[in-house]
């Protein structure tokens, strides 16, 4: 039921705010100018393939509601972006209002994602109600049936009763607060007797036996089956099932910016980047006059830092020590009360304007507005021997700002303290929290008492 409202809201958000939008910018409903019409049901035929081919629409039971509505933003931007590629290509991309694709981009998102947060509350209160819920049992008695309780207990709006579990020879027994069913045994009597709709399986992958021997019994059951693969020990990011040639393949580790987000978020860089980079030149002028004044050598520092994939690339600052600052001291991480800044230099890294020319770096494709702070590669070498899973931060391009640095983890803080931050980021990027950064960062981001 849900999944049919789902699909019919998107698609009435995406028409009607096409409508509403041109009656916001030509004060009128008629749609009696040409080129119109044919875009908006051009969207319908193309959102209906695009959102249709997406996963937006499957099963979400235990799915947080920022994921999809994450996932709507992303699939709006690339069909709004593939909707003007048609039109430039057609060359009537010019016959269509340039306020009218932003405003019916806005409106059709808006309620789309309004539409699925309505939808979302509406079914939970429904499943409060008992409507449309879901019952199962778990097969073991693990830490890993122990963590899917908890879980679920946590997520309500999930829906799913989890009526009790199934012992296996030689299993852990964790679950105190939920009933006892029998042994494994007795599972597919269960089931069919009960109408059970889901089965965990929550036994340790060395169990394979086990674990075929219950897929075995359950062949000719109606009921969904679920396995838990015992990975919980091991730090996951962006874990999720997919098939690859046929094969179902777990992925454990892979990076948010790919397929569409990646696009997503090159577009976000290029095209805030040249904004800013326009808004900022005036300023930028003031500073690099102030610097080539304060002492001579070129206005801009290049340094070499890393980035996604382990890349190097040659990071921009405005100089703010003597050309020879290290020459006697090699490289050394800054520190509070840095003695070798010039004084214009000082000024510039207490109140981070140093960091300026990275938008360029941005709008070259070498950095990220919003990621985890880039090292110099000496740095790098040192702290990923020292410091667990400190090179799964370049998963994503290095950025001017970050999560870190917003709450305060910058400089010479701690350093794991940091880390986790990058991977909270990682593990939780959508474009929304971007948004957030970027905001936060004009109060918290610039003058700060660890900047230096």
């Amino acid at each position: 039921m849900f999944e049919f409202l789902l699909r019919l809201a998107d698609l009435v958000c995406l028409s009607v705010g096409g409508v509403i939008a041109y009656r916001w910018q030509f004060g009128s409903f008629d749609l009696d100018q040409p080129f119109y019409w044919p875009a908006i049901l051009c969207s319908l035929l193309f959102g209906m393939i695009l959102l249709n081919g997406s996963t937006l629409y499957h099963q979400w039971r235990g799915r947080a509601l920022r994921n999809d509505v994450a996932r709507v933003v992303i699939l709006w931007v690339v069909m709004f972006i593939g909707m003007a590629l048609y039109r430039f290509a057609l060359g009537q991309l010019d016959d269509l209002a340039f306020g009218w694709w932003c405003t019916w981009f806005v409106l059709s998102l808006g309620t789309a994602c309004t539409t699925r947060v309505w939808v979302r509350h509406t079914g939970t209160w429904l499943r409060a109600k008992g409507v449309d819920r879901t019952t199962a049992v778990i097969v073991g008695g693990g830490r890993d049936a122990e963590r899917l309780v908890r879980a679920l207990s946590r997520e309500r709006w999930a829906g799913i009763d989890i009526l009790g579990w199934f012992d296996s020879p030689g299993g852990y027994r964790y679950l105190e607060d939920v009933p006892k069913l029998g042994d494994v045994e007795a599972l597919v009597e269960y089931v069919d007797a009960h109408q059970i709709d889901q089965v965990w399986i929550a036994l340790p992958m060395t169990a394979q036996a086990e674990i075929t021997s219950v897929l075995n019994q359950l062949r000719h059951s109606t009921a969904d089956i679920k396995c838990i693969p015992d990975f919980f020990d091991v730090r996951m990011l962006n874990h999720s099932v997919e098939k690859v040639a046929g094969l179902a393949v777990i992925n454990l580790q892979q990076s948010p910016h790919q397929g569409a987000a990646r696009l997503l978020k090159d577009v976000e860089d290029r095209v805030l980047s040249g904004a800013i980079l326009l808004m900022i030149s005036p300023l930028m002028l003031m500073i690099a006059a102030a610097v080539k004044l304060s002492s001579p050598g070129p206005v801009f520092y290049r340094q070499e830092r890393v980035s996604w994939n382990g890349r190097s690339f040659k990071m921009l600052k405005f100089r703010s020590m003597p050309v020879d600052a290290e020459s006697s001291t090699g490289a050394v991480w800054a520190r509070s009360g840095e003695s070798r800044a010039t004084a214009v230099g000082a000024f510039l890294r207490k109140t981070s304007l140093d960091e300026l020319p990275q938008f360029i770096n941005v709008l070259k494709g070498d950095m990220s507005i919003v990621g985890p702070r880039p090292e110099r590669p000496m740095f790098v070498e040192k702290f990923r021997e020292e410091i667990p899973a400190y090179m799964q931060k370049h998963m994503v391009k290095a950025g001017i700002t970050g999560w870190a640095q917003i709450n305060g983890w910058r400089g010479s803080t701690d350093l794991q303290r940091r880390i986790e931050c990058d991977l909270y980021y990682i593990e939780n990027w959508s474009l929304a929290l971007d948004i957030r950064i970027i905001f936060l960062t004009l109060f918290k981001g610039f003058v700060h008492r660890n900047a230096y």
